[in-house]
């Protein structure tokens, strides 16, 4: 439950520094579990999205200029967290010409800069396939680069209308060839309307564009506005998602009903490749 002194210490931090995080933003069910852990993924590049995407809680509409002080603000609140391991993601910025990419190479230089041993995990927007804005990302140097697919190809115009499968598919096996060191990631979500086939061939196709980890929950609607529950899976059948990620050579999965791409995301890349 969304409660507890650590719980509203989080969120009084977050506000001091006129800071935002995804948690809060996207309604995800795990807030009350993360910030009572001192952990969140925090969302740069304000709170408002220029998509408007059928699954999102994520305000749409006409974003504000980024602020060139919000990376020094985000390594402070690092700082004063005593964090080792942070999730930076951002609304998606289709407004700016890089996309707000500049903000996140920024940020994690911030980071770095204040906190050396701090291992930094960016779940990026696709820069609308832009090669130079992933690039500043990826040179910045994060430890983990996260990208998500989000569903399955047949479904996208009706739950990424602006975005493209073919284009955030790309955008991982770019950042591998950029840096092949790097570790990338992505996740989706399951009971949109799609077949087990249809998520076991986006795991294999991410497989082949070298992605490393990924995790699979279910969708819940944040709204009656949004798109609808279709089914709700059951246990063994996230389990079956793991094991068919084992067979493709994922180093990570994790699937589950509450699972979510920044969940659990420190001790999973920590694991030994299952």
């Amino acid at each position: 439950m969304p409660a507890g002194k650590r719980y509203h210490a989080m969120t009084a931090i977050l506000r001091r520094h006129a800071l935002h995080s995804v948690c809060e933003e996207a309604s995800c069910p795990n807030i009350g579990e993360c910030f009572n852990a001192g952990t969140a993924a925090f969302m740069i590049l304000g709170s408002v999205c220029t998509r408007n995407c059928g699954f999102c809680g994520v305000t749409t509409g006409r974003p504000k200029s980024p602020d060139t002080r919000e990376p020094g603000r985000l390594a402070e609140v690092v700082e004063a967290l005593g964090l080792s391991y942070v999730v930076i993601t951002s609304v998606t910025r289709d407004d700016l010409p890089d996309g707000g990419a500049g903000i996140f190479g920024a940020s994690i230089r911030a980071i770095k800069k204040l906190n050396p041993d701090c291992r930094i995990e960016v779940l990026i927007p696709d820069f609308r396939g832009d090669r130079n804005a992933l690039a500043a990302v990826v040179e910045a140097g994060p430890f983990v680069l996260n990208h998500n697919l989000e569903t399955v190809p047949r479904l996208y115009r009706r739950v990424r209308p602006q975005a493209r499968y073919e284009r955030s598919l790309a955008l991982l096996a770019t950042a591998k060839e950029i840096e092949p060191s790097l570790l990338t990631k992505s996740g989706l979500m399951v009971g949109l309307g799609e077949s087990e086939e249809e998520v076991f061939q986006v795991m294999a196709d991410l497989r082949s564009a070298g992605c490393d980890f990924l995790t699979i929950g279910q969708y819940l609607s944040p709204s009656l506005r949004h798109l609808p529950v279709r089914r709700f899976y059951s246990p063994g059948e996230f389990e079956a998602f793991v094991r068919r990620g084992r067979e493709l050579g994922f180093r990570g999965v994790e699937a589950g009903s509450l699972v979510r791409s920044s969940y659990h995301a420190a001790q999973q890349v920590a694991l030994p490749p299952t």
